[in-house]
C-alpha cells in the first residue's frame, strides 16, 4: 500500500559548523577548492543522515554547495556580472546578480547533477533535484541587457529546462523548481506559467514548484494552471489561513499539495498537537492521497539543532496521524 502523507523538506539546510569553518578558510585562502568540495560532501552526508534518521520519505541534499538560490546559478552561467548584496529582511541579505548579456550555459547542462548524484548515492530513498525557476531568477536579478522582463524570463526558462532534463536523465525521480517570486507579482502570473511550461516540457520526472510568503489570494485559482505535478505552499507562518483561501477556490483533482506545517522563520518550536491540527485542517480541503507534508520553506535560516527539532516534530505529528483510525 502506498505511503500516505509523504514527508519531505523544501530544499536548503543550515550549513553544519564544520562547513561554515571550511567556507571561511577557503575565503581566506587557507584551503583549496577541492578541500572545500570535500567539506561540502561531508555536510551533504550529514543532511542525508539526519533525514534518514527522522524517517522522511523524499529527501533533499541540503544545497551545501550553494550560498544563494539565484546567485548560485548566475555565478555558473554566462550573461551575468558579479552579484550585489541586497537587504532581504532584518539583517539578512541576498546577492542580486546583474544580467549584462544573453544568458547561456557555458559548458552545457548539468550544473546540479554532480551534487544530486553524490547525495542520491548515500540513500535508497529518492532525493529531489533542486532548481530555481526562471521567473524568480529574473525577478531577483538586475536586468541591464534584455529589452523587457518577458524576454529574459523565457531565455532563462530554456536554461532551467536543460538543467532539469540533465537531472531527470541522471535518474532524479522528483525535480523541484522553486518560484517564490510568483506570489509577489500577480500581474505577471501568466508569464510565470508560460515559462514553467518550457521548463517542464517532456520532463520525465515528478515536478514540484515551491512558492512562499506572498499574496496567494491574488494568484489563486490561476496558480493551479502552473504546469507542475505538485504545488509546495507555506501555511504555518500564516497560522494556516491559506487553507481557508483554498477552501474557497477548491483544490483541483489534478494537483498535489505539499503543505508547510512548521514555520522556518521562527525560533519557536511547534508542538506536535498544533502540527497535527494543521494537517487535519488541510485534509478538510485536500484529499489524503494528494497531500504531502513539509516545512514552510528552506531550513537554512534555522540553526542545525532547530532544523532537526522542527523536522522531528513534523515527523512525530505525521506518524501519529498515520497510525490513527481512518488515515491508514
Amino acid at each position: 500500500m502506498a505511503q500516505i502523507l509523504k514527508t519531505t523538506s523544501v530544499g536548503s539546510f543550515p550549513k553544519p559548523p564544520a562547513l561554515i569553518r571550511a567556507r571561511q578558510q577557503f575565503r581566506r585562502g587557507e584551503i583549496s577548492a577541492e578541500d572545500l568540495r570535500q567539506a561540502e560532501r561531508a555536510a551533504t552526508a550529514e543532511v542525508i543522515a539526519m533525514q534518514e534518521a527522522l524517517g522522511l520519505d523524499i529527501l533533499v541534499h541540503g544545497e551545501m554547495e550553494r550560498g544563494d538560490m539565484v546567485a548560485y546559478f548566475a555565478e555558473n552561467w554566462t550573461g551575468f556580472a558579479e552579484s550585489l548584496p541586497v537587504r532581504s529582511y532584518g539583517n539578512r541579505y541576498y546577492h542580486k546578480p546583474v544580467v549584462t548579456g544573453k544568458v547561456a550555459l557555458p559548458a552545457g547542462a548539468g550544473l546540479t547533477v554532480e551534487s544530486w548524484r553524490a547525495a542520491q548515492a548515500l540513500t535508497e530513498k529518492p532525493v529531489k533535484g533542486m532548481l530555481t525557476g526562471p521567473y524568480t531568477i529574473c525577478d531577483w536579478s538586475f536586468n541591464d541587457y534584455y529589452p523587457d522582463r518577458r524576454s529574459l524570463v523565457l531565455d532563462l526558462a530554456h536554461l532551467v529546462h536543460e538543467e532539469a532534463m540533465a537531472l531527470a536523465l541522471s535518474g532524479a525521480q522528483y525535480i523541484q523548481i522553486d518560484e517564490p517570486a510568483i506570489s509577489t507579482r500577480p500581474q505577471e502570473l501568466d508569464l510565470a506559467i508560460e515559462a514553467m511550461g518550457i521548463v517542464t516540457r517532456d520532463l520525465p520526472a515528478h515536478t514540484i514548484s515551491h512558492i512562499c510568503y506572498g499574496d496567494f489570494e491574488a494568484i489563486l485559482p490561476g496558480l493551479f494552471d502552473l504546469p507542475v505535478d505538485q504545488l509546495d505552499l507555506e501555511a504555518a507562518n500564516g497560522q494556516f489561513q491559506l487553507l481557508e483561501l483554498l477552501r474557497r477556490v477548491s483544490w483541483p483533482k489534478h494537483k498535489e499539495l505539499a503543505l508547510g506545517v512548521v514555520d522556518v522563520h521562527s525560533h519557536r518550536l511547534e508542538s506536535v498537537d498544533e502540527v497535527k491540527a494543521g494537517i487535519l485542517r488541510a485534509l478538510e480541503v485536500v484529499p489524503l492521497e494528494q497531500l504531502y507534508i513539509d516545512p514552510d520553506c528552506g531550513l537554512k535560516t534555522r540553526t542545525w539543532e532547530e532544523a532537526s527539532q522542527k523536522l522531528a516534530v513534523m515527523m512525530e505529528a505525521v506518524n501519529a496521524l498515520r497510525s490513527e483510525e481512518g488515515l491508514k
